[in-house]
C-alpha cells in the first residue's frame, strides 16, 4: 500500500531530477552563446524520463560485471545531443538565443508545476494519515 502512495513521488522525483539537469545544459548553452564554435546540447526529456522510470522498451541487459553500461540507463544519465543549427553563424556557434530561453522558460515553468503537484500530494497523504 505504501508502496503505491509513494509510486507516484518517486516518478515526480526522476522528473525533477532530469528537469534540474536541462536546465543546466540549457543554461549553460545560454552563457556559451558568444563561444565561437560552440555547439548547442539538450536532451529528449520525454525519453529521459522513460529511460529512469524504467518504462522505456528495449533496454539492454547486462549479465556480467565486467559488461559496460549503456548511456542514458538512468536519471543520471540523459543521453545529450546536439540541437539542430536553425540560422547559421560565422564563428561556429550553434546557439539560437530565442530559442534557448523559450526552452528555459518553459523548463522552469514545468519544474515548478511539479514541485506543487508533489507538494499537494504530501499535503493530502498527511491529511489522510491524520485524518483531517
Amino acid at each position: 500500500m505504501l508502496e503505491q502512495m509513494t509510486g507516484r513521488l518517486d516518478f515526480h522525483a526522476q522528473a525533477l531530477t532530469l528537469r534540474s539537469q536541462r536546465q543546466q545544459v540549457l543554461a549553460s548553452n545560454i552563457a556559451n552563446a558568444d563561444t565561437p564554435g560552440y555547439k548547442a546540447r539538450d536532451f529528449d526529456f520525454a525519453a529521459a524520463l522513460k529511460s529512469a522510470s524504467g518504462s522505456a522498451t528495449g533496454q539492454a541487459v547486462t549479465t556480467d560485471a565486467r559488461h559496460f553500461r549503456s548511456v542514458g540507463a538512468h536519471a543520471g544519465d540523459p543521453r545529450l545531443a546536439y540541437t539542430v543549427q536553425t540560422q547559421p553563424s560565422q564563428d561556429g556557434n550553434s546557439v539560437d538565443l530565442d530559442r534557448e530561453r523559450a526552452n528555459f522558460v518553459d523548463n522552469t515553468i514545468r519544474y515548478e508545476s511539479t514541485l506543487r503537484f508533489i507538494n499537494g500530494h504530501v499535503k493530502t497523504m498527511l491529511s489522510a494519515i491524520t485524518g483531517q
